[in-house]
Formats: C-alpha cells, sequence, structure tokens
C-alpha cells in the first residue's frame, strides 16, 4: 500500500486565498512583492505560450492572463490544496489560464519543445531538486525560449547561499499540523549558472535584489537565461 505524501503546502496562503479574490494589477518578482522589476524580463508575452512553475495559488499567472494575453498559460503545482485555491480564485479565466495540478519537473518532461517562456517566482525552482528540474524546463522550451526566475539570495535569516547543489532543511507543518521538513535550494550565483549552462543554457543573467525594505531583509536573485539554439 502506497501511503501518500502530505501537503506541506496545505497552510501557505489560506487567509489571504479567503480574503484577497482580485488579479493582482502587477508583476513583481521581489520576497516582499513590494518592489524591483516587472513584466518586461519575460519578454512578449503576447500570443505567446507561458508556464508557471510552481504557481502557488497562480495569483502571477493571473496577472498575465488578463493584462497581458498569451496564447496561453500554464500555471503548475504539485500541491492539491495550492491547485484547489488556484481554481477557486481564477478558475473562470480558463481557457487562457490553465491550472495542471502535478509534479512541475514530470510535466515538463510531457511537454517537449511547447514553451516560449517560462518562469518561477520563488516556486520550483527552489523546491525542486536542480538536476532535474533544469534539463526538464530546457527540453519544454523551444530554441531560444526564456527561463526567468527569482529565488532566496541567501538563507531567511542571513545565513549565506550554498557553495554547491544542496539542499536545505526547512521546517513544515502538514495538513493536521505535524512537523516536518522541506527541501529548499539556496545557493549562490555562480552554483546556478554552472547548472544552467551544464543544463543547456545561454546568455544566463543573475541580479540581486536589495531586501532591506522586507522586515526579514530577504535579497532576492534574480535569474534570466535562454535555451541554446535561438537567434
Amino acid at each position: 500500500m502506497t501511503v501518500p505524501t502530505p501537503d506541506l503546502w496545505h497552510h501557505y496562503g489560506r487567509a489571504r486565498n479567503a480574503t484577497d479574490h482580485a488579479v493582482p494589477d502587477r508583476f513583481l518578482w521581489t520576497w516582499g512583492q513590494d518592489s524591483g522589476p516587472g513584466i518586461d524580463l519575460l519578454g512578449t508575452v503576447t500570443g505567446r505560450c507561458v508556464g508557471d512553475l510552481g504557481a502557488g495559488a497562480a495569483r502571477h499567472a493571473a496577472h498575465l492572463a488578463v493584462h497581458h494575453r498569451p496564447a496561453r498559460i500554464d500555471a503548475v503545482d504539485a500541491s492539491p490544496a495550492q491547485h484547489a485555491a488556484a481554481g477557486t480564485l481564477y478558475g473562470h479565466l480558463a481557457p487562457r489560464l490553465r491550472l495542471i495540478h502535478r509534479d512541475v519537473t514530470e510535466h515538463l518532461h510531457t511537454s517537449a519543445g511547447i514553451y516560449d517562456v517560462l518562469y518561477s517566482v520563488f516556486g520550483a525552482a527552489d523546491f525542486t531538486d536542480p538536476y532535474g528540474l533544469l534539463p526538464a524546463v530546457a527540453r519544454a522550451l523551444r530554441p531560444g525560449g526564456r527561463l526567468v526566475f527569482s529565488t532566496l539570495a541567501h538563507h531567511l535569516g542571513g545565513a549565506p547561499a550554498r557553495l554547491d547543489v544542496q539542499h536545505t532543511d526547512i521546517a513544515a507543518k502538514t495538513p493536521h499540523g505535524e512537523t516536518a521538513t522541506l527541501r529548499r535550494w539556496v545557493l549562490q550565483e555562480h552554483v546556478w549558472t554552472k547548472l544552467l549552462d551544464e543544463a543547456g543554457f545561454t546568455r544566463i543573467r543573475t541580479e540581486v535584489l536589495s531586501g532591506r525594505a522586507d522586515p526579514r531583509g530577504a535579497d532576492t536573485l534574480l535569474v534570466t537565461a535562454f535555451r541554446t539554439g535561438g537567434s
């Protein structure tokens, strides 16, 4: 008998999701969601096929669907609770917004050459083994397709990002409140750059955005890369 994995995202965002049903009017990358660059980092979105990897309640994806009119945006998330929240909040935006309840890496492996743009805002790039995720992203992008993701530039609390490809165990809760552990990859810029290069990306750029305005002082690492093969 297979024991189902507890949904460690069951409690995340529940208070906000219960009261805030609006489609966000801004697309922001920073940890505090209060400053920094916006949608321009994704390049041309209108008429393109876009994917949000680890979309959570799909707020960023909903913004794109309403304000930038991609041909389709897939909001992919493995959490049953987050997928259900996205359906309640933004299910009415179908078919332009497609909510997909599935492991991100598995989804990408069955989506070869489909996407023009893939992105993650503190999503799959944080919580998925990059040795599996990044080659799957490259496979799912069309030649020259763009990947953009934001992640932590250092651990919450100030400890530096890791110098090698090693996850950090962070505390989480099961739906019933038991203590559990979640893996998060908090890596230094040069580590991400090497991983992306090995996975088949080029024109890799990184930028650290200050989080001084955030109470926990979390700096954001913003990464942009392109799948090889495009002009």
